[in-house]
């Protein structure tokens, strides 16, 4: 996070040269249990250096780089105490979850309001689109730094990851962008512990061949909850830690809380599948807008689901593979079926 003006950076690097070194570093792996989070730990970096900067993928942790405002990098090489030290720093005092540095984001601001950090990265290899993932990361309350007067006393939730077609490279005096009110896997709970790590984790569908992460509070102040570590006569601010971030196709690839469920996720059914003369719909919210496409992306039918129970008629349809989708409040869910003779 950044409490005044400093330089700024440029890269002159490309990130597909920063993706090709990474590729490298982490060979490529079609097992299903890959990590698809580069230097998912921030341990890979460029130098060992106090800064408090916008990042770049080549400069800072490795592949990283600001996606909002000026997200930390803490390194234990630098002497405890510094801004981006550890695990004594201007945001908290905290050891790694694993490996030797982390990362961190504002969370919350009051004014100005819905002021937000995130941490970008390009994926090792695009989602396929159908496919469940499973993502999860550890997360740990900012507190305890040794700035005079600490303006980071909120704990808050919502911290989560969201997946994008495209990189979003935030320079300085760019305007912060508008929380989505969406995550694909996000904390419901309030990261309280401050000691500790809590693991955040969850699963999705992919609707599309997302190529990058992007992590921190995606919600506005208005759907943020908080809760105040202390009180003081100045403007609370969220403040979360971040460490070892997955993404992977298998649900042993992943480190994930025990009985772990997306609200809105496993509830919605399809079957049968494959079909023949209809497919059932269950779970499905009213007013869900769904959306039926081929295997080429065109579209075959849509609608919205009048009821929990909505039973689609699908004998005339040519014989073959398609992908049902379906949107309720900016959530989007996937689900391929196959029609048969």
């Amino acid at each position: 996070m950044k409490p005044t003006r400093m330089p700024k950076r440029r890269s002159s690097a490309s990130f597909g040269w920063v993706l090709g070194c990474l590729t490298v570093i982490v060979p490529f792996c079609c097992e299903a249990q890959v990590n698809l989070i580069p230097n998912h730990s921030f341990e890979e970096r460029d130098t060992c250096r106090e800064m408090n900067d916008v990042y770049y993928p080549d400069n800072g942790p490795v592949g990283w780089f600001s996606a909002a405002g000026t997200p930390d990098h803490f390194i234990s090489c630098l002497q405890s105490g510094s801004f981006n030290g550890v695990p004594l720093n201007a945001w908290s005092f905290q050891y790694p979850q694993e490996g030797e540095c982390y990362g961190g984001v504002l969370t919350y601001r009051e004014i100005p309001a819905d002021v937000r950090e995130y941490f970008m990265i390009q994926l090792l290899e695009p989602l396929m689109v159908g496919q469940r993932y499973y993502a999860s990361f550890y997360a740990s309350g900012g507190w305890g730094g040794n700035v005079p007067n600490p303006t980071l006393y909120l704990a808050t939730n919502g911290i989560g990851v969201v997946f994008t077609m495209e990189p979003r490279q935030w320079e300085l005096n760019d305007p912060y962008p508008t929380p989505l009110n969406y995550a694909h896997v996000s904390s419901e709970a309030i990261i309280t512990d401050t000691v500790g790590w809590t693991l955040v984790s969850g699963s999705f569908v992919a609707d599309s061949a997302y190529r990058y992460a992007m992590l921190g509070n995606h919600f506005d102040n208005a759907n943020t909850d908080t809760l105040h570590f202390a009180t003081f006569p100045w403007m609370p601010a969220g403040y979360v830690l971040i460490d070892n971030v997955c993404v992977s196709m298998d649900p042993d690839g992943c480190p994930l809380v025990a009985g772990i469920r997306t609200p809105g996720d496993e509830e919605l059914r399809l079957y049968p599948n494959p079909a023949q003369q209809w497919i059932m719909i269950d779970g499905i919210q009213p007013s869900a807008k769904l959306e039926v496409c081929d295997v080429l992306g065109r579209n075959v039918w849509q609608g919205k689901a009048p009821e929990k129970g909505f039973r689609l008629d699908v004998s005339t349809w040519a014989r073959g593979t398609y992908m049902l989708h379906t949107e309720l409040l900016m959530k989007r869910q996937s689900f391929k079926f196959v029609l048969t003779e």
